[in-house]
């Protein structure tokens, strides 16, 4: 199973929220790079870097962050939050992010999408997947959208995306447990799907029961701030490739 930590940037530092929830704003790290160069050191490969800011601006803004975690590590950087035109691919991409998720615009401007699918491919574009009472929302999660989640799923998988970053808002920052049932009804309609599970992650119990349903892949965060997931341990029983 793929372990991805996520550090989550609002004004270049470290911060948790809590359902998306702004107000709720947690600072756990001044530094996301020496966070991020501790996770490499501990054996994990893979980073997931959100820009909160980007989501609220609807434009890139924590750039200058990523660009500093990925000259500092050598981690595969997936980057989200605020990509909204070509050009925030671009600048997500010259900043060393390896991947781009994109959510927002999978919903308002298919078209757009499928262009950027073609033009990047399917191994840089990551389809963001954010669920609220089985409809997906878009825009940072403060607006809902008419799209229900399996349908806008089987859409895009036959248009040729490979990888899935789903969010049961319900979940997320709560850690009270993931929405596993969620992501096993996904991989039963979907089985080749590269789905990376995210949201309300609370233990190391909680990965074991993600990886005996078969989930490839998932990201956690303030299970890890918290203190609620003892690292080494984690890696001992993942080893990451």
């Amino acid at each position: 199973m793929i372990l991805i930590p996520a550090i989550d940037v609002i004004d270049g530092k470290c911060v948790r929220l809590t359902k998306g929830n702004y107000a709720t704003k947690k600072v756990y790290n001044e530094d996301p790079v020496a966070l991020a160069r501790e996770f490499e050191a501990l054996g994990f490969r893979r980073l997931h870097v959100v820009d909160l800011d980007g989501a609220r601006s609807h434009h890139v803004v924590n750039h200058r962050t990523l660009e500093a975690i990925a000259t500092a590590t050598g981690l595969v950087i997936d980057f989200g939050g605020g990509i909204k035109t070509e050009e925030d691919l671009h600048i997500a991409f010259e900043s060393g992010a390896a991947m781009a998720t994109v959510g927002s615009i999978a919903v308002t401007r298919q078209d757009l999408f499928l262009e950027w699918l073609d033009m990047f491919g399917a191994d840089k574009l990551i389809l963001g997947a954010d669920v609220r009472d089985g409809l997906i929302s878009i825009n940072g999660w403060k607006e809902e959208s008419q799209s229900k989640l399996l349908p806008f799923l089987k859409e895009y998988l036959a248009r040729g995306v490979k990888h899935v970053l789903c969010t049961d808002i319900s979940k997320d920052g709560m850690l009270q447990g993931p929405a596993t049932d969620l992501y096993k009804q996904i991989l039963e309609n979907y089985p080749t799907c590269g789905l990376i599970a995210s949201g309300g992650i609370s233990s190391i119990e909680d990965i074991r029961a993600l990886d005996k349903a078969g989930i490839p892949a998932a990201v956690f965060g303030k299970a890890i701030y918290e203190g609620k997931i003892d690292l080494p341990h984690l890696i001992d029983e993942f080893p990451q490739i």
